[in-house]
């Protein structure tokens, strides 16, 4: 089938600069490159460099995160919302990267939602490239505001613009759902822009065979064949060999 795997610079190779990162992800195989927000502080000039000689596309990159895990639904952070979303689609801009990741932020505030649906409507209209929102379980971000699959389905479905896309988390839908991740891309299938993948509860190697939790060589197959096309994004904290897990990983037929 081919699967192909992207690098998440946000996990990957966190034990060098930025720019190494890229390098690092061309030499241990993958296929493609995603950000959380490393890029906005990068020098241009280096960073085009770096994406050149690695020759890899940059399928997305995060606004900025800060302590908030960004802001987009935080209430009277509108302006900085708004800041944070045009520097990343500068960037994205200027490196061809195809998507936007609009942060949420933690906040239990009642004007929330309105804040977010606010942002993305900006969004939406700022870029014309793919925006995404993630549902981010609170295991791993306790007061993240997105953190449900029906409810970033209702955002969606709600605003109503095709370039507006969930990004499918497989370790968050599997904390989200005690380890239904089919169940859970299924309610959310038509509106799934990308993927990304690592083990449950660990977050650390996808990995393959009966004794995986989950078992991708069944598991990428199932998410193709449910309708997703794309390469599916590496966000995992290593534990061993990165270049290893990449190979495994092309042994999925």
């Amino acid at each position: 089938m081919g699967f192909r795997f992207s690098a998440n610079t946000g996990f990957l190779f966190k034990d060098r600069p930025f720019l190494e990162r890229i390098t690092a992800a061309k030499a241990a195989g993958f296929d493609a490159l995603e950000f959380h927000d490393e890029a906005q502080s990068a020098d241009p000039s280096a960073l085009a460099d770096a994406l050149t000689a690695a020759a890899l596309p940059v399928l997305g990159i995060n606004v900025r995160m800060g302590d908030t895990s960004g802001c987009a639904a935080i209430p009277g952070a509108a302006d900085q919302a708004r800041r944070d979303i045009d520097a990343a689609a500068a960037v994205a801009s200027r490196i061809g990267a195809t998507a936007i990741h609009v942060v949420a932020g933690k906040t239990d505030d009642v004007g929330a939602d309105a804040a977010y649906r606010a942002a993305l409507d900006y969004a939406l209209g700022a870029t014309d490239l793919i925006i995404l929102i993630e549902p981010i379980s609170k295991i791993a971000i306790p007061g993240y505001f997105l953190n449900g699959m029906d409810q970033a389905r209702t955002i969606i479905e709600e605003i109503d613009h095709p370039r507006l896309k969930i990004l499918f988390d497989c370790y968050h839908a599997a904390a989200l759902t005690d380890g239904d991740i089919l169940s859970a891309f299924a309610s959310v299938a038509p509106w799934v822009g990308h993927v990304q993948i690592a083990a449950y509860p660990g977050r650390d190697e996808p990995r393959v065979g009966a004794a995986a939790s989950p078992d991708f060589a069944r598991l990428l197959p199932a998410l193709a064949a449910g309708g997703y096309p794309g390469p599916f994004g590496c966000e995992y904290r290593p534990a061993g060999d990165i270049a290893a897990c990449v190979a495994d990983l092309r042994t999925i037929a």
